[in-house]
Formats: C-alpha cells, structure tokens, sequence
C-alpha cells in the first residue's frame, strides 16, 4: 500500500469512527460520565475507539496503539516504542455535549519522538485531513456519514506570513490570561476561535498562523494534527522554541505548552 492509499485507508477508518459519534451525538440525549481525571466521556468516545483499535492493527500491523479511553482505564505504559500510534477517539467532548459539531476523530503515527502520519476527521463538519512526512498534507470534504473519494482529497499548505500581521486561532474552551498576553506580544490582528485539534487543520489549511496552547494536554490530543500541519509545511515547538516531542512515557504521555505555527518567515 502506497502512502497515499494508506492514508485514504486511515481516512475511510476515522469516517467510520465518526458514524459510530455520530449515531450518539444525533440521539435526543447524551449521557456524560466522568472518568478518574474529572475529565468527560461518553458513549461516543468508547464505541470509536473499540472501532478504531480492530481496523488499526490491520492496517499498522505490530504496531503499538496508545489510545485514552484504553489509557485512562488500564493505565498508559511505562515505556514508549520507537514507533507507536496515538488515538483520541473523540477530541472536543465538550464541543460534542454542547453539539457545536466542532469534535474530531485523530490517530497519528510517531516514529523516533516526532509525529509523521495523521488523519483529523470532523465527522459533523463532514472533513477529512490526511498528511504524511514527505508526501504532503490533503484535505477532503463530502457528505456527513460519507468516506472521501480519493479524487476529493486537494493538497493543503500553510501560508505566508501576512504582510497585515497574523491571524491566531485559539481555543473555544481554554482561554487564559497567559495566551492572551501571547497574542498581544505577537501582534495579531486577527482571532478565530475553534475547538479540538481543528485548530491545527485551520494552520495547516491557511484559514489561521498560529495556534498556541500552554495549558495542560495528552499526546494522543495532538499528535493527528501535529502531523498534518507539519506535512502542510509548519511546525510545533515548545514555548520556548525546542522541540515538540513524543513518548514521554515518564510523564504519562502528557504535554507541555506548545506553540503549533504556519510558515516561520
């Protein structure tokens, strides 16, 4: 299987995924529990993941998956492989319970500590964004419930800085005061809102040129859309500038603060 094709195939899988969200977040009500860390889950998320964890190991066969349902009940593991996949089932659960549709299906792969494949679904926006190191990065819309043609996956890449000054694009749910004094720093002109690891796809699409988060997250909530972004040409960093790493299997696969960024000049 080509890269492209495999990242069609993993494409078509998040789609699938997606129907299964979707068959929650259209019932008349959804029913949200709270898991060991306070954070939400529902349904939703535990019938994706159980879809994406078959299908995965055939198309990544001997592959580890590290996914958060799995992890947040049986524990992440101690120690990383040199190449894993990283699963959220269903990004933005509090988008999904406020059904504002801006939630995502994300399985990223990592090899040697950086992300290099990845696929972003939105199954409410009906989106689909695939990329992969050295092949680029592709975005796909069709109807909700849909898997892509291959025909409509179109190249994505970031753009160029804005003579006018950068449009950020931050979150619908984490807004705080250390962001904000980032953005007055910066000099942005112009700010978007979105929820999820859209806000990647949003850089990667050249809707947006920067993306900073410094509140607390899990590997597996932006390892798709570090990898999609990157195949579109940007980068993510620390605040600091180094470099947004993976496998921190001594922090229990949490990060750090990042900073996700369209074209650096």
């Amino acid at each position: 299987m080509t890269d492209l094709a495999l990242l069609q195939a993993l494409g078509a899988l998040c789609v699938e995924a997606g129907r299964a969200i979707l068959d929650v977040y259209d019932a008349e009500a959804i029913v949200v529990r709270s898991k060991d860390d306070r954070s939400p889950v529902t349904d939703a998320d535990e019938r994706a993941e159980e879809i994406l964890h078959a299908v995965l190991a055939k198309l990544f066969p001997g592959v580890t998956v590290i996914a958060e349902e799995a992890a947040s009940r049986d524990g992440a593991p101690t120690e990383a492989p040199e190449t894993f996949l990283l699963v959220d089932p269903l990004d933005g659960t509090r988008e999904f319970i406020n059904r504002n549709g801006e939630f995502t299906v994300n399985v990223g792969l990592i090899s040697r500590r950086a992300p290099v494949l990845g696929c972003v679904h939105a199954p409410a926006l009906g989106a689909t964004w695939i990329g992969a190191a050295g092949r680029g990065a592709f975005k796909a819309e069709a109807a909700i419930r849909d898997v892509p043609a291959p025909a409509a996956y179109r190249p994505i890449a970031v753009r160029q800085r804005p003579a006018a000054g950068l449009c950020a694009v931050a979150s619908r749910s984490h807004a705080d005061a250390e962001t904000e004094a980032f953005l007055e720093k910066l000099g942005v002109v112009e700010r978007r809102s979105a929820g999820s690891s859209l806000k990647f796809c949003l850089v990667a699409e050249a809707a947006a040129d920067v993306y900073p988060r410094f509140g607390p997250t899990m590997e597996w909530d932006t390892a798709a859309g570090h990898a999609v972004l990157a195949a579109a040409g940007g980068a993510v960093t620390r605040p600091d500038m180094t470099p947004f790493d993976y496998g921190k299997a001594e922090a229990g696969f949490r990060n750090g603060g990042f900073v996700a960024w369209g074209a650096r000049d």
